[in-house]
């Protein structure tokens, strides 16, 4: 009776997708060129890595990704939040077991959402060159009037 009792325990809590899935993600980043500052902003804290790289971010976090690099222009990536089939079902357990209690727990966290894109991958473009200032010729001068000779 006990296992049957921590069975159906098991199967409730599984409806819930911030047990399930829980409440953050990994985002992987990476870039062509490699060697790029990508600065991950919407996270409590900032963070900066050089791709390729990742982070742990929250489900329900507004992540937008900016890649810089000297010599390229630089990247911005937003990233939208997306309900993906394993996270529509977690959140559609609740109507099972969780009730309002739990769909309002998974709605408030993110639970059901995921990053897209995920992977984050960009491809830097060059910098456009500066343009050099085109060498104005200096224009000769004229020459020196002949000074009139003396005795003549």
């Amino acid at each position: 009776m006990r296992s049957i009792g921590i069975v159906a325990l098991s199967v409730m809590l599984g409806g819930c997708a911030s047990v399930t899935r829980g409440t953050t993600e990994n985002i992987s980043i990476s870039s062509t060129p490699s060697g790029v500052e990508a600065m991950v902003s919407g996270m409590e804290v900032p963070t900066t890595c050089t791709t390729p790289c990742s982070v742990v971010v929250k489900r329900n976090a507004d992540i937008s990704i900016t890649f810089q690099k000297e010599g390229y222009e630089p990247q911005v990536v937003p990233l939208s939040r997306d309900i993906p089939t394993g996270g529509a079902a977690g959140f559609a357990g609740n109507l099972l077991l969780g009730g309002v209690v739990g769909m309002g727990v998974d709605a408030a966290t993110g639970a059901a959402t995921d990053h897209k894109p995920n992977p984050v991958i960009v491809t830097m473009q060059p910098s456009a060159p500066a343009r050099a200032r085109p060498a104005v010729p200096k224009k000769p001068r004229p020459p020196a009037a002949a000074a009139p000779e003396a005795g003549t």
